[in-house]
């Protein structure tokens, strides 16, 4: 009865649909982004795309938070920031442009599946996150499930070493920005993610302009923003949300699933046809993620004392007084301590839960 119970929490936990949103939001931008770029190069359209990100989630936080407010980011931590927004925003897509004019676009397709991988592999050897035998068959599943949607038809050819590295590098320069963005993913989610669309978009328009590319008609640059608004600032803003929940590589891996899903925009609103590999990668990545949502992860384990800011509620983890009027069970964010504190209950290596394990 309790095995039944812990894999019915975990296909609500907050975090697990987070991700998967995360993942929709952004599959479902695929086709629609791919339709704009017969209109405009590229790098532009990766730069509107970012800029939209930006440019939508500030203005939705001001909306939120009913006018500017700090981000409340400790001065230690912008570290992390920086280095998340240095190696997934400004580097990572510089190396993607470069490997992509060395190599066909179908090719660097299956190289992009490295970015789940080298995700998981840095949480678990670098960040020592927990990882049992079920979650790596449901990560090797879901890549698998990658692999067969994005081989092509044709001869497959990589042009070279040199384009499959570049590929290669910014799948693990992505893998760090997960990875560093997971260790301030307790501040706020919004705010992280409109910084990064702001500097990645700057970074690559500029990029373009100095490469003599010219702007695109004004419909399609409002298109560009509209889907870089949703499908990488609102897709980011719920990845930073389950990376706080569930770790880097469990949320990498419900992430990975993007492609099928743009797969099944495509099929849906484009009419493109249900091959037999958007079945087997069906096949796959559902094994995989239910093998994943069924995992149950418990034992005793030991709180050491911890000082943070994030939003939450008055739970188990969460007992404080407060020096301000406080409904506690309201979500509310404030700097806050955690006292040490030793139990055993179901979790995942969320921001709580960073603790080492014997086996």
């Amino acid at each position: 009865m309790d095995d039944v119970h812990e894999v019915r929490s975990s296909l609500v936990h907050p975090a697990v649909v987070s991700a998967l949103a995360a993942a929709l939001l952004f599959g479902a931008s695929t086709p629609f982004a791919k339709s704009l770029v017969g209109q405009t190069s590229p790098i532009l359209l990766a730069g509107l795309l970012y800029l939209g990100s930006g440019l939508g989630l500030s203005i939705a936080r001001l909306i939120r938070d009913r006018g500017w407010h700090p981000s409340g980011l400790p001065l230690r931590e912008w570290r992390w920031l920086l280095g998340a927004i240095a190696f997934g925003g400004i580097l990572a897509p510089g190396l993607l442009m470069l490997g992509l004019a060395r190599m066909p676009a179908a090719s660097a397709s299956l190289l992009l599946n490295l970015e789940a991988v080298l995700t998981a592999l840095i949480a678990w050897i670098v960040f020592r996150e927990n990882a049992d035998r079920r979650i790596v068959l449901g990560m090797a599943l879901i890549v698998a499930g990658g692999v067969v949607l994005s081989w092509p038809s044709g001869q497959l050819t990589f042009g070279g070493a040199a384009g499959g590295l570049l590929i290669a590098l910014a799948c693990t320069a992505w893998a760090i920005d997960n990875n560093l963005t997971r260790k301030i993913s307790g501040a706020d989610a919004m705010f992280i993610a409109a910084l990064k669309g702001w500097v990645a978009g700057a970074v690559n328009i500029g990029l373009a302009i100095l490469l003599g590319v010219s702007l695109p008609a004004a419909p399609v640059a409002a298109e560009a923003l509209l889907v870089g608004f949703l499908g990488y600032g609102a897709s980011l803003v719920l990845f930073v949300l389950a990376l706080r929940g569930l770790g880097s590589a469990r949320t990498g891996a419900y992430f990975s699933t993007a492609p099928f899903i743009g797969a099944g925009v495509a099929l849906v609103f484009f009419g493109e046809p249900a091959s037999l590999p958007f079945w087997i990668a069906f096949a796959f990545m559902a094994g995989g993620v239910a093998l994943h949502l069924s995992e149950r992860h418990e034992h005793e384990h030991t709180h050491e004392p911890l000082t943070h800011t994030h939003r939450h509620v008055h739970d188990e983890h969460h007992q404080h007084a407060h020096e301000f009027p406080c409904d506690a069970n309201e979500p509310h964010t404030h700097r806050h301590e955690h006292a040490p504190l030793t139990h055993r209950h179901p979790h995942y290596p969320d921001i709580h839960h960073q603790h080492g394990h014997r086996h």
